[in-house]
């Protein structure tokens, strides 16, 4: 690192400002409210999940559609089996404390933290966590984003606004984004994104958990949102089974002809 690389408030301001940032102030609380107010609201909207996964057939991302169920402990292993345990990878070899981190992602915003899938989630909270985490792989959320009427040139906007220091929330979530150029490299992406879906996005490299086999599958099928979804058709339909399912499967499940 040299004395011109830019090094983010994450890595040099206290834990207490850290906090305090994370918070924001009254317009940024209000914000906060606001975006629970309408999670909670989509989660007994029994509509709209259907609507979107509907949307997303009939722009080929999505091939059958999942029960709610399947989604729901879908979301459940791709959080167990890649989003967990790869933030605890990531964090510890970036010297941060992953619950920390994880109390400043709550404070800053605490609907992103209970919605993995992000098909109970509004716009603006899927494109206010893929600004405040910096992702294993960006590919996912931007397929969910394409969900919404103009999503992704709102997102394209909302990044730039980012990386010029003019979002709304700025302060919260500078509070905790570790990476000092992530926005800047995720702007580059969606604006290649928006002009070819097939772009190579900015994968997260400081991860030595793909060293192993399960993690690295499990990385691969969860990557994208065609693969999440084929991986929820794969799960059982009934509600008794999935909780028995997810009791008795400790790790993801590789495929028969994988050689383990």
């Amino acid at each position: 690192m040299t004395a011109d690389t830019p090094v983010a408030a994450r890595k040099t301001a206290s834990p207490l400002q850290l906090v305090a940032a994370a918070i924001g102030g009254p317009a940024q609380i209000a914000g906060k409210l606001g975006r629970l107010g309408r999670t909670l609201r989509l989660w007994l909207d029994r509509d709209e999940v259907g609507r979107r996964l509907a949307l997303a057939e009939r722009r080929g991302l999505v091939a059958a559609t999942p029960t709610r169920w399947q989604l729901v402990f879908g979301g459940f292993d791709m959080l167990r089996f890649v989003i967990e345990p790869a933030a605890r990878d990531y964090y510890e070899q970036q010297g941060i404390s992953f619950g920390f981190h994880q109390l400043l992602r709550v404070l800053d915003d605490p609907v992103s933290m209970i919605d993995p899938t992000g098909f109970l989630s509004d716009r603006d909270t899927i494109v206010g966590h893929v600004m405040q985490v910096v992702h294993l792989n960006p590919v996912y959320d931007l397929q969910l984003i394409e969900m919404f009427p103009d999503g992704l040139e709102d997102f394209e906007r909302q990044v730039q606004a980012m990386v010029d220091g003019t979002h709304p929330r700025r302060q919260t979530i500078s509070a905790i984004v570790e990476d000092a150029d992530y926005h800047a490299r995720l702007l580059d992406y969606v604006k290649r994104y928006r002009a070819d879906r097939n772009s190579t996005p900015p994968v997260r490299q400081e991860q030595t958990l793909r060293n192993d086999p399960y993690f690295a599958a499990a990385e691969k099928q969860f990557a994208t949102l065609p693969g999440f979804i084929d991986y929820c058709n794969t799960l059982p339909s009934d509600i008794g089974t999935l909780v028995t399912r997810l009791r008795s499967v400790a790790r993801y499940p590789l495929p028969a002809n994988s050689g383990d």
